[in-house]
């Protein structure tokens, strides 16, 4: 008998070589249920939605006063840069017109009107600071003449020392050094004076103590 297997008897049939097919199982799921993780999220309440307009509502008004605030500081700030640009250089030259005013109160009454080359000389100095004073007042800038027996400002004026008088009430300008000036509404140099006060009471030698 011949050993060769018979293909037709099933037992005889050997097994093909190689590894042994693997087979795949689906993964265990558990109890997932759709909303273990996947579930949506709670929308905002109709007050929550109410605070926050309310408090983006409230950042928008307190922005646009800050905003407004800001613009009016800087519009007040340009305009004091226009209004007081001038008020270093203005402060020098108010020497200047002192000095002219100082020369023409120190000119002897006779001298003027007499036609001579004095009074012409008065004449000019007169028009110079009437020119100068022109230009003051194109740059907003007036003086401060006060006279004797206006009653003293402290917001214009400056005392520089007491003259006892029984002529003139206690405060009042007895005299006046030299004027002040203002540029805009703003002081430039308080006119500086001499404030009246009252005299002190003096005895008479000779005068008799009838307490005694």
């Amino acid at each position: 008998m011949s050993d060769k297997p018979d293909p037709r008897d099933p037992q005889s049939a050997t097994e093909p070589e190689g590894p042994s097919p693997t087979t795949h199982e689906a993964p265990d799921t558990g109890s997932l249920t759709p909303d273990d993780g996947l579930g949506e999220t709670s929308s905002p309440s109709a007050d929550e939605l109410v605070a926050e307009l309310a408090a983006a509502k409230d950042q928008l008004l307190r922005t646009l006063a800050d905003m407004e605030n800001l613009r009016r500081r800087t519009e007040r700030e340009v305009d004091d840069a226009k209004r007081y640009a001038v008020t270093t250089f203005a402060r020098d030259l108010l020497e200047v017109a002192d000095s002219l005013n100082r020369a023409i109160r120190t000119v002897p009454a006779e001298v003027r009107g007499d036609g001579g080359w004095a009074d012409n000389f008065v004449t000019g100095v007169e028009m110079t600071e009437r020119a100068l004073l022109t230009v003051f007042e194109k740059h907003k800038m007036q003086r401060v003449s006060p006279t004797k027996g206006e009653k003293f400002d402290h917001q214009r004026h400056q005392a520089m020392f007491e003259v006892p008088t029984a002529e003139l009430a206690p405060g009042q300008i007895a005299e006046v050094m030299a004027d002040g000036y203002v540029i805009a509404d703003r002081l430039l140099r308080p006119a500086m004076v001499g404030v009246a006060k009252a005299p002190q009471a003096t005895t008479r030698p000779d005068a008799v103590d009838e307490t005694a």
